[in-house]
């Protein structure tokens, strides 16, 4: 099955020099040889040869692209030769090269006396696929299996992601020493993907996992590292309804989280059904946001008395989102609430209901007409 992706590395590499990064699979090295194949020279790290060679003698890579002639140059997986990125500021200052340096891991990239090219490198970011990438997009497949493009398109997408957690999430963090007991480690993904979505308590994951509480929240930072997930902050900013400030943890794909928590089946009448239907707008609007470079942050709002709104656009959206077919009054009581702050410009429910309608400030819209509203640059603007 093919896909066409909605980053345009093109576009942001005539501009400047890029870090991409984006979890394993989610196909980077595939878009760049689609994108950039015909006017890169493309390094890939993961090819033992070269890595040993330039690990050796980072100056190497100097001789290779005097070589190729090339302008533009793409070093994959960055992560695994830090040191390079040396070579990589001196070329961008003296030969006024272009850089695509792509990860799939921030962790060595954060290490101390990394060179991070003092700003002279946007960043960006691939996730799992989209709506707007799938020509035939289906819903029930992607909430349950989720958007890995080798697990979405596959005869048997149940394998592929049964194989993506066990020789990723396990074996490879494991060989990059971030863990050292994986039988914890292994304990801590399948809790973490149970209470994906819901407010963060770390001293109940610790309780639930058997390890000790600073070793949670360094699990937690590993995923983040890694990609593997994100954490969604709450906005604070209401007055008339204190806020809760606890963040939330979201992994990149919902077909991971399933596997993870051991889900095999999802009853379209059921919580889980709603957990992934929400999980799902939550990453399309992450996914939208980064690919078109609007710098605005998500979040969500609770307040100390129950009342939530599952998504916030900036200081200007607000959306509530239900898996439900028939929206009824007490779907919107959370955006009700929080308009009464008065701070937001839009209030939308986000439903499978196909009735659109408006009552008062919020609008209700078919999930289909959402993503489409989205994806056409007509809900969010830079």
């Amino acid at each position: 099955m093919k896909y066409e992706r909605a980053l345009n590395l093109v576009a942001i590499l005539k501009k400047k020099s890029v870090f991409l990064f984006g979890p394993r699979a989610v196909g980077k090295t595939h878009l760049i040889k689609k994108q950039l194949a015909a006017e890169a020279l493309i390094i890939n790290l993961l090819n033992s040869e070269i890595y040993l060679r330039l690990s050796a003698n980072p100056t190497q890579i100097r001789e290779m692209i005097a070589a190729s002639k090339k302008k533009l140059i793409v070093i994959d997986e960055i992560q695994r030769i830090p040191e390079l990125l040396n070579e990589v500021h001196d070329l961008i200052e003296s030969k006024k090269l272009t850089f695509l340096l792509t990860g799939s891991s921030t962790r060595k990239l954060r290490g101390k006396g990394v060179n991070l090219l003092a700003g002279r490198a946007w960043q960006a970011n691939l996730f799992a696929l989209t709506t707007k990438e799938i020509t035939k997009f289906n819903l029930a497949r992607y909430l349950q299996f989720g958007g890995l493009p080798a697990v979405y398109g596959s005869e048997y997408p149940e394998e592929e992601l049964d194989a993506y957690v066990h020789t990723y999430l396990r074996e490879e963090i494991q060989a990059e020493s971030f863990v050292r007991k994986i039988p914890a480690f292994s304990r801590f993904l399948q809790v973490a993907a149970l209470t994906s979505g819901q407010m963060l308590n770390f001293s109940k994951i610790a309780s639930d996992t058997g390890v000790p509480l600073s070793t949670v929240r360094e699990y937690y930072q590993i995923l983040q590292d890694t990609l593997i997930g994100f954490m969604l902050t709450a906005w604070t900013k209401s007055k008339k309804r204190k806020a809760i400030g606890t963040a939330k943890f979201y992994f990149f794909d919902v077909g991971v989280r399933n596997t993870l928590a051991g889900i095999k089946k999802i009853d379209p009448i059921s919580e889980i059904y709603g957990q992934s239907f929400e999980h799902f707008l939550i990453l399309e609007v992450k996914s939208y946001l980064s690919y078109m470079r609007i710098k605005k942050d998500i979040s969500y709002w609770r307040s100390k008395n129950g009342h939530e709104v599952d998504l916030l656009i900036g200081d200007e959206i607000a959306i509530e989102i239900k898996s439900t077919k028939s929206v009824s009054e007490r779907y919107l009581t959370g955006l009700k609430y929080l308009a009464e702050e008065k701070i937001l410009k839009r209030y939308i429910l986000v439903s499978q209901d196909s009735i659109a309608r408006k009552v008062g400030k919020i609008e209700v819209m078919n999930w289909k007409s959402f993503v489409e509203e989205l994806w056409a640059g007509r809900l969010v603007k830079n």
